[in-house]
């Protein structure tokens, strides 16, 4: 029991700092995983130094080719951590939050795909 109040107290001070700007430089490791249940990675992140957005840019990077979908840009993925879609202009660290409690072990975040094109509105709309 007094294990897991010192990991909340921990988790705690882990924030404070974060949100004083002191971002604690943490090695995790971070797999994706694909609408199909395959996965990229893990790769070994510095939770500090690295951005939602460098992450999509890997992973479209490390994309296997062999899939029905493949995304074309960064913009066209979205990561998903605890159920909550990760911003770009955030780094790890403070996105850590869904996951702070969590080992040393390796962190999923889903992968979802939405092509540009799709986000447009559909031609047809206009023709009735």
């Amino acid at each position: 029991m007094a294990e897991k109040e010192g990991a909340k107290v921990g988790a705690e001070d882990l924030e404070e700092r974060e949100q004083e700007g002191e971002a604690e430089e943490v090695e995790v490791e971070v797999k994706f995983r694909l609408f199909d249940g395959s996965d990229i990675g893990p790769i070994s992140c510095n939770t500090a130094a690295t951005t939602v957005a460098a992450l999509k840019e890997r992973v479209v990077a490390d994309w296997p080719k062999d899939k029905s979908i493949i995304p074309k840009t960064a913009n066209d993925v979205k990561l998903i951590s605890g159920g909550k879609i990760l911003e770009n202009d955030k780094n790890l660290a403070q996105c850590r939050a869904p996951f702070g409690d969590l080992p040393s072990s390796a962190i999923t975040m889903a992968v979802v795909v939405q092509p540009s094109s799709a986000k447009l509105k559909p031609d047809w709309i206009g023709l009735c």
